[in-house]
Parts: C-alpha cells; structure tokens; sequence
C-alpha cells in the first residue's frame, strides 16, 4: 500500500547520516551547500550547531545526526548543509540541516513508497513520511515540517535573530 494519493512522481533529495539513507521532498529543500564553518550560538540545544551567513541572511544550522540520537556530524570533504524551508506556527523559516553527504535527486513513483513501520507507541515517528525503496535498498523520507518541534523551531528562530 503506498502512502502517497497522487499517481504522479514525487523528486526527493537523498543524503547520508552515518551509513543511513534518508531523502527530502525537493520541494522544501533550497539549495545545498559545501560545509565550511558555523557561528555557535551561546545556550542552545546539542543539535543546535550554530547559525551561518547565507547571502546577508542568518540561517540557522542543525545537526540531523544528533536530532536523530547519533554521534555529531564530522566536517569532512563531503559534508553539506542542506538548506531546507520549514513551516511551524503558519510560517516558515529557512533552516540548514547538517548531512554526511548529499547523495542525488532521484524520483519515486507511489508504489515505490511504503508506509513507516510501527514502532511502538514510546517512540516518536511522525517525521518519517514513508520508506522508499530503489534498486533494493531502502531509504528513510523525512517530513521536515515535523522533526522539530514548534518550541525547537521557534528556539532556532529566535538564536538566529539574536546572531544577527
């Protein structure tokens, strides 16, 4: 059974957290950018990597691997911070989220998707869309409106503007 209601492809961004495949709908993601350094905010959350210069911009960054219970994100060459558009609270909100690496765009057709598994009512899986699956592999699509919570949300948004 798929979870999607449309015939039409879906185009999904897909990246890497530790050896995890993840992928975001296209259409909340921006741009994607070549990690180079943060500007740490003081008294914020783990995940919370600090807030960067986008354009004159301050974006928020976050760290998907800690949000997610792994270890921090390491710069590497192939580091990137996905900048990707939120809506919390009938806004929206530019944010970048820190990935291993970015893999490519693909397209998954509805049959392609399937419902996230159950885990159990102690564990928190609203953000998870649906799993994937191409070429026999799986793959975990993210509903990036519902990661964070509206407090984390509004948290990120206000060290931004602090920043800046």
């Amino acid at each position: 059974m798929s979870v999607s209601a449309t015939v039409e492809p879906t185009q999904y961004l897909t990246f890497k957290l530790e050896e995890e495949v993840f992928a975001l709908d296209i259409q909340k993601v921006r741009e994607v950018l070549e990690f180079s350094s943060v500007t740490r905010v003081p008294r914020t959350p783990e995940f919370m990597r600090g807030v960067i210069n986008l354009r004159g911009s301050v974006v928020p960054v976050v760290d998907l691997r800690l949000k997610f219970g792994m270890t921090h994100t390491e710069k590497t060459v192939n580091t990137c911070v996905i900048i990707v558009e939120v809506a919390f609270d009938n806004e929206s909100m530019v944010l970048g989220a820190l990935s291993d690496s970015v893999q490519e765009v693909i397209e998954l057709e509805p049959q392609m998707i399937e419902q996230a598994p159950s885990i159990g009512m102690k564990l928190r899986t609203d953000f998870i869309k649906g799993m994937g699956k191409r070429d026999n592999e799986f793959m975990i699509i993210l509903d990036i409106d519902k990661i964070f919570t509206v407090e984390e949300l509004a948290f990120a948004q206000e060290a931004g503007q602090s920043a800046a």
